[in-house]
């Protein structure tokens, strides 16, 4: 069974337990704790959509470009706070850059007000070197390599740091930033190549103590237990139920681990759900079937998928096995990562109207973990959350 579950881990491109450490497009589990997640699954352009026609394709574990129209391919997903890594490689005399809080097609006059570039350049000197940040600050120009490089970009509030293989590079703060936007990798000239592009959400909160329920209420007069086990866990058994936050969120990224107690056990996370009414909200699916033998093919949503909207696109998890679940809820437009690999990318399109289950809901509502049925048996912990700022800072 052990060596069943590594396998099927290695071919999902999740957890490779390995003394060199990762490969390319994947996560350690040490990154999966700390909260980080692939934007780039290694294999498609799933969660990415382009501005222009420039050929962007996802080959040989790399997101590449090298000719058409300069534009952006653009997360499908806004983000604020939020640590950016990612491998770069661009043969000499190209242009590159990855733009953060973006719109989707900013102009050079943009740079200073609707989003950041960090350039990338294909040379050792011109007029802003790799790890710029374009018409911000300038760096000392480094020597250009054509091998792979790492940017690892830090974008918190109004502070934007910058290195480029370990070596700062930029060190600048916005005095009006830019409140949050999508992530977009540039071609402009020449052959560019991207890899383990990954992120971790800043700004997390606890919202669960691992002591007792507080900021939490049961839906009275159903079934479900729910618990706090003696490892600080937080336990939900025997029935039908829901446990609800306090607190109300709109836009938010949510990260937790899940533990499911038996083998295709349903329960799910609802999010922006009406106060105190049962189950009325957007549902992340928790359920790790899959028909046939094929995990593209789940049971009942899959695990990541938002029910009766969306299935996931593959059933990463397993049961009797914590995995990592984020959540990410932007306006309309929603994402979700099991152990790093995103699932779902889901837009609401539909009217408005105050109750998801029948149109659009912007409005925020609380978050609840659902007790299913007579068989609910899960566990949960490290439930933690990050809302995106209010301008101004």
């Amino acid at each position: 069974m052990t060596r069943i579950l590594c396998s099927t881990l290695m071919f999902l491109g999740m957890t490779a337990t390995v003394a060199a450490g990762p490969r390319p497009n994947t996560l350690a589990e040490s990154e999966l704790a700390e909260g980080w997640i692939l934007l780039f699954d290694g294999e498609s352009l799933f969660g990415w959509k382009a501005s222009s026609d420039a050929n962007w394709k996802a080959a040989d574990g790399a997101i590449t470009a090298n000719e058409g129209k300069p534009g952006l391919l653009c997360t499908t997903s806004r983000f604020a706070n939020y640590e950016l890594k990612f491998d770069f490689r661009v043969e000499p005399g190209a242009n590159s850059g990855v733009f953060l809080r973006t719109i989707a097609n900013p102009i050079r006059a943009d740079l200073t007000t609707k989003c950041y570039e960090v350039n990338i350049s294909g040379s050792a000197g011109g007029e802003w070197p790799t790890g710029s940040i374009v018409d911000r600050q300038k760096p000392t120009p480094v020597t250009h390599d054509t091998q792979w490089q790492t940017l690892d970009i830090t974008i918190d509030r109004g502070r934007l740091l910058v290195k480029l293989n370990g070596r700062t590079t930029a060190d600048y703060t916005d005095p009006k930033p830019i409140e949050r936007g999508l992530i977009g990798l540039q071609f402009h000239t020449g052959k560019v190549a991207f890899r383990n592009v990954k992120l971790r959400p800043l700004g997390t909160k606890s919202l669960f103590n691992g002591k007792d329920l507080a900021g939490w209420k049961p839906y009275p007069g159903l079934p479900s237990v729910f618990s706090v086990t003696p490892e600080g866990w937080l336990s939900v058994r025997n029935g039908k139920g829901q446990l609800e936050t306090e607190g109300r969120y709109a836009d938010f990224t949510l990260q937790l681990e899940v533990f499911v107690n038996g083998l295709g056990l349903n329960s799910g996370i609802f999010f922006r759900s009406i106060p105190g009414d049962l189950w009325m909200g957007y549902e992340s699916q928790i359920h790790n079937g899959y028909k046939d033998g094929d995990r593209t093919q789940p049971a009942d949503c899959g695990t990541g998928g938002i029910f009766r909207r969306q299935n996931a696109r593959r059933v990463v998890a397993d049961d009797f096995a914590w995995f990592h679940q984020t959540i990410h809820v932007d306006g309309p437009h929603m994402a979700v990562w099991v152990n790093g690999y995103q699932v779902s990318d889901w837009t609401d399109r539909r009217p408005p109207h105050k109750n998801p289950r029948k149109g659009l809901r912007l409005a925020p509502g609380t978050i609840i973990i659902q007790g299913h049925d007579p068989t609910t048996d899960l566990r949960f912990r490290n439930l933690r959350i990050a809302t995106p700022p209010i301008p101004p800072f």
